[in-house]
């Protein structure tokens, strides 16, 4: 997958963005005014995620042309092999890196780094459902200490068995709408 030209500029601008507001962090005026610093702080881990994949793009590109050019010059057979071989690899590693700078440039739902109440119900299916309404709320746990997520509970009632008739939780933390907007469902 190649890059168009219009996308390198792009990117080389954002790069160059993403430098600047670096700079710009690490001086004193900025610093004491903490509303611009927090700004330019959302903005340098916004741009982050995009120039790092697009540093991790132009490295394999280079790799790319100095195996080319190694291939072009090599004489030796199995050499030619195995050129051929390390080719391919960073051909496929440029089109997931081709794909992966296309959708970190789309733009971001305005409402991704939102904070996200979730309930769980236990539904027909009595004690069984309750069961399986504690199960659920454990998954949305872990998965929120992977993302280094907070969960607080709101309003929690058990049965005797130590199931679930209602879990209500809010989840706090950066990108949770993001990652949890379409989770809904009956079971």
């Amino acid at each position: 997958m190649k890059i168009s030209d219009g996308m390198l500029q792009k990117l080389g601008k954002i790069e160059a963005r993403y430098e600047e507001v670096g700079n710009l962090l690490s001086l004193p005026q900025n610093i004491s005014d903490q509303e611009k610093f927090k700004s330019l702080s959302k903005e340098h881990s916004d741009l982050a995620p995009i120039c790092e994949i697009y540093g991790v793009y132009k490295k394999h590109k280079q790799d790319f042309e100095d195996c080319e050019s190694m291939a072009a010059a090599e004489t030796d057979p199995d050499m030619k092999a195995l050129l051929k071989q390390e080719l391919d690899d960073l051909r496929e590693a440029l089109d997931k890196d081709a794909n992966d700078l296309k959708i970190s440039l789309l733009p971001k739902d305005p409402d991704e780094d939102n904070n996200v109440i979730m309930e769980i119900r236990a539904g027909a299916g009595g004690d069984e459902a309750a069961l399986f309404g504690t199960e659920l709320m454990k998954m949305y746990r872990h998965y929120a200490e992977n993302n280094r997520w907070k969960v607080e509970e709101v309003n929690m009632n058990y049965t005797e068995l130590g199931g679930a008739k209602e879990l209500v939780f809010m989840i706090t933390g950066k990108g949770v709408y993001g990652k949890l907007k379409f989770e809904s469902g009956v079971h």
